[in-house]
């Protein structure tokens, strides 16, 4: 049975919340040195899972409003989160990370801006590509398997997940830009 769009109490909206209040206990369990720790990493890996239960939930029952406001608020405070910790731990360099954070930011502000004009702005196939490898960044950083031995994999998918933020980042632009050009200008 389909939810109404502006309900706030939906399953998919349950698993979103459940995912912002859980990252802080992931982000303590970030371990001070390089290394990985199983733990994080394994709720790292739950955390991300989820984020596909709750869209395959928002499509089977139909999306909300908030919904589509919290989805990717619970991304960017995972995501976002988790690599502050590792920069503060000397995991990940500060620089991709302030890109990635400074996008995050500015497309947040922009949905907010338009979302009050009742404007949607859903994620693109390349923002949503950004997160898949933000995350894998994120839990190959953390995996002991990989964390020391394999530098080269997640500082790659770091660096990939800028390039990414920036394209998505770009594309939200022009399309806001073009979508306010008269018609007769195009």
């Amino acid at each position: 049975m389909p939810v109404d769009p502006s309900a706030v109490k939906t399953w998919a909206n349950l698993v979103t919340v459940a995912r912002v209040l859980i990252a802080p206990f992931m982000f303590v369990l970030i371990p001070d040195e390089p290394g990985g720790s199983w733990v994080a990493f394994g709720l790292w890996f739950v955390l991300c899972s989820t984020d596909g239960i709750d869209g395959y939930l928002a499509r089977r029952h139909g999306a909300t409003t908030m919904g589509a406001f919290l989805d990717p608020l619970a991304d960017k405070v995972l995501v976002i989160g988790a690599m502050v910790f590792l920069v503060s731990n000397d995991v990940f360099w500060v620089v991709p990370v302030a890109i990635i954070a400074a996008r995050e930011l500015a497309i947040s502000l922009y949905r907010t801006f338009v979302g009050a004009k009742g404007v949607s702005v859903p994620a693109s196939k390349i923002a949503k590509w950004k997160t898949v490898t933000q995350q894998l960044s994120v839990g190959f950083a953390l995996a002991p398997l990989t964390a020391l031995d394999a530098k080269w994999l997640w500082n790659g998918l770091l660096w990939i997940s800028v390039a990414l933020a920036l394209i998505s980042g770009s594309q939200y632009m022009w399309r806001a830009r073009r979508s306010r050009e008269p018609a007769n200008a195009l």
